[in-house]
């Protein structure tokens, strides 16, 4: 198939400009590897409107959307393509109010969407950090009156954070995600996710850290005030500043999926060209969640 490349709006408005070319597109890239039948496994078919597929021996139908994120999108896959377009290619983000009546559809609508297209946007979980990494916690909403540093009784959301770098100390990639405490179980759950052990770490000399000393490659170093941490604190700043003015409330079981979206364009900076088609791809291949299960996710 002729993959989509590039950020140019015109470029893309040219290319998917009816729901049959954007159907065409998710049929190629669904049966890339060829047809076959979900009911009874046969390979054969006839084409059918809208790019849908039917068996020759059963007569089951399927369309290129259904079982996929895409599944029962009910105001045109062009304009869902249009949103996913504009996910992946700003780099401030959008919000569901925007989208609502940027595209003519109610709030609710564009906000479950968007969330499938997040869901798209998670993390696999199968290249760990194996680099240099720094990790650091905080909290989104902003500080306690009168508080300074962590705090078990903050009722903010709490988020752990890590950074790969390279080796001139360049933002490589970024994980994030919500943690319920500082304590040492929390914070590991972003090192079994997503550092490898042969990665190596720094961090500060929060106690929460030192019981994970035994398995990684750790070294606690003071922060001061940010100096010992710069990139890890750029990015923590520009996740706060992202979260502020893009969303007026972030419900603490959906602040995930918030993180997944910012990571997932940050991870692919250098690959611009082509994150639209990537994350088509997943949203093909992710099944299909509906407005029950997101929100029973929180």
């Amino acid at each position: 198939m002729n993959k989509f490349e590039g950020e140019e709006l015109i470029k893309f408005t040219q290319r998917f400009s009816t729901d049959k070319a954007c159907l065409e597109y998710l049929a190629d890239i669904k049966w890339k590897d060829g047809f076959e039948c979900k009911k009874c496994g046969h390979k054969r078919y006839s084409l059918r409107k809208k790019q849908e597929r039917c068996c020759t021996l059963c007569k089951h139908i399927e369309s290129p959307t259904s079982g996929t994120l895409f599944h029962k999108v009910k105001f045109g896959i062009q304009k869902a393509f249009m949103i996913v377009f504009e996910m992946t290619a700003t780099t401030k983000g959008l919000s569901s109010s925007q989208v609502s009546k940027r595209y003519g559809v109610t709030r609710k609508t564009a906000w479950l969407f968007m969330h499938k297209v997040r869901k798209g946007m998670e993390s696999s979980q199968t290249l760990p950090i194996e680099g240099f990494v720094q990790v650091d916690e905080f909290v989104v909403g902003g500080k306690e009156n009168n508080k300074q540093g962590r705090s078990y009784n903050c009722k903010k959301k709490k988020v752990v954070c890590a950074v790969e770098l390279t080796e001139n100390e360049k933002v490589k990639r970024v994980y994030a995600l919500r943690i319920d405490d500082f304590s040492s179980q929390s914070l590991k759950q972003i090192f079994e996710k997503h550092i490898s052990k042969k990665a190596k770490v720094k961090t500060d000399d929060w106690k929460g850290y030192r019981p994970l000393l035994k398995e990684y490659n750790i070294v606690q170093i003071p922060s001061n005030k940010g100096e010992n941490f710069k990139q890890l604190h750029i990015i923590v700043h520009q996740i706060k500043s992202w979260l502020r003015t893009n969303f007026s409330w972030v419900h603490p079981g959906h602040i995930d999926k918030y993180l997944s979206e910012y990571s997932f364009r940050i991870n692919r900076s250098i690959f611009k060209e082509t994150i639209f088609h990537k994350l088509i791809e997943r949203m093909v291949s992710n099944a299909h969640i509906g407005y029950k299960q997101i929100i029973i996710s929180t």
